[in-house]
Formats: C-alpha cells, sequence, structure tokens
C-alpha cells in the first residue's frame, strides 16, 4: 500500500525548476505571442468598437430658508440633501423631458444609462455626466439634463436657488476605449494562453527522449547507447517521405 502511494507521488511530481527552464528556453515565442495579441486587440478596438465621449456640467444646490441670510444650518441643510437632488436628477420626469426637448430617438432605460450623477466631497457640487457615441450630442443631453432637473427640483424640494456651476463641455477626445489598455490586456492574455499551452504540451508529453529520462521516469540504468549512422538516418528520411507520398 506505501509502495503505490509513493509511485502515484511520483507519477504527480512536477520539477519546478525543470519547468523554469523550459519556459525560459521558450521566452521569444511567449514574447512574441503577447506582442501579437495585444496589437490584434488595437486592431479590433480600433476597426469594431465605437468610440464614447464624456460630457460634464456641474450645478449647485442651495436651501435657504431665510431670503436675506445664509445661515450654517442652511449649508448643513443643502449638503445632507445632496443625496435626493442626485436622485431626482435622474428621475422619469427629467429624463422623458430631456427626450421631448431634444427629440431623441430613445427611451428612458438607455438615456438613464448614459447619465451619471456624483457629488464633490463635502459639498453641494452636483456633477452630471453623459456619456455618448456623438460628442455634440452628449454635450447637448448633459445642458438639457441640468436645466430641467433644476427647475424640477426647485419645484418639488421648494430650493431656493439651483446655480450653474458649469457648462457642458464639447468632448474632443474620446474616453472610451482606450487603445493602451486593451492593448496591454491583450499582451497579458497572449502571454497567458502561451504560456498554458507551453506547459499542457509538456505535461502531456511521457515520450522518453533522452537517457537522463530512463534513469529519471523509469528509474533504470542505461548499460549502453547505440549511435545512429548517417546511412540510417537518410533511410529514415527516405521512408518517410514515402510514407508521406503514400
Amino acid at each position: 500500500m506505501e509502495n503505490q502511494y509513493t509511485t502515484n507521488n511520483d507519477e504527480i511530481e512536477i520539477d519546478l525548476k525543470e519547468i523554469f527552464g523550459l519556459l525560459l528556453s521558450k521566452i521569444w515565442i511567449i514574447i512574441l505571442a503577447g506582442i501579437t495579441a495585444g496589437l490584434l486587440f488595437i486592431v479590433v478596438t480600433m476597426l469594431f468598437i465605437t468610440p464614447k465621449y464624456e460630457s460634464t456640467t456641474k450645478m449647485y444646490v442651495l436651501s435657504k430658508q431665510d431670503n436675506s441670510t445664509l445661515t450654517n444650518a442652511d449649508m448643513q441643510t443643502s449638503l445632507s440633501l445632496t443625496k435626493d437632488y442626485a436622485d431626482m436628477i435622474t428621475s422619469r420626469t427629467v429624463i422623458e423631458g430631456v427626450i421631448a426637448q431634444l427629440g431623441l430617438d430613445t427611451n428612458y432605460k438607455e438615456l438613464l444609462n448614459k447619465i451619471s450623477v456624483g457629488t464633490s466631497t463635502d459639498t453641494r457640487i452636483l456633477v452630471i455626466t453623459v456619456t455618448d457615441e456623438d460628442p455634440y450630442q452628449a454635450c447637448q443631453i448633459a445642458n438639457a439634463v441640468r436645466d430641467i432637473s433644476a427647475n424640477h427640483i426647485q419645484n418639488v424640494m421648494n430650493i431656493e436657488a439651483v446655480n450653474v456651476v458649469d457648462t457642458a463641455n464639447i468632448p474632443d477626445e474620446k474616453a472610451s476605449p482606450s487603445l493602451s489598455k486593451n492593448g496591454v490586456i491583450g499582451g497579458l492574455l497572449g502571454v497567458i494562453i502561451a504560456t498554458a499551452i507551453i506547459l499542457i504540451v509538456y505535461l502531456t508529453n511521457d515520450t522518453i527522449k533522452t537517457q537522463e529520462d530512463v534513469e529519471k521516469y523509469l528509474q533504470l540504468s542505461v548499460l549502453g547507447t547505440i549511435p545512429l549512422m548517417e546511412n540510417d538516418k537518410k533511410s529514415k528520411k527516405q521512408k518517410k517521405g514515402k510514407g508521406r507520398k503514400r
């Protein structure tokens, strides 16, 4: 029972040093696979993935209890309600109002997926970002969302002022996809796949090739070796050639 256990352990034993040497000997193949996959990802990104642009606008929401003075309580109230304002910006009333105003050929869910609302840390400034394939349309949507949501917030929350901090910009650089990022991802995948293939071929190949393999895997001593003559090599090559022709 003990011998069988030892045999099973010998069968699954992996020489890490040998594997490292194998990968080192195939390093150029691995590097070439990484470069090829990286370039392929870049080409696919350029030809088949539509670029998207981001346009951003900001607005400042202030809740005043007194028309003449601005107290610390007003500031704290506005800060605590900022998340409520953000939810109202993406409400159905605002989104459908933008669709109607700009005459967009889309629906509520599709347009909502293009809009993101965030807040600057410890401020009452709301940041509205619109992502679209058309940079001009992204700018128009962002401004429309800001204006319609400002009126909606004032009407619903009885807010004193919603002021524009920044109008939406017309983006001149695409936000996604990133050629460099996709190239790196493709390169890493190429390296991983090439390494995996090399290891799988190595681990599944149980052919005895050298004298060291006989001693290592069969645990037998080699008494002698018979060199292969040049005539024997030529005859073997001729036989292989005839076999292929047939």
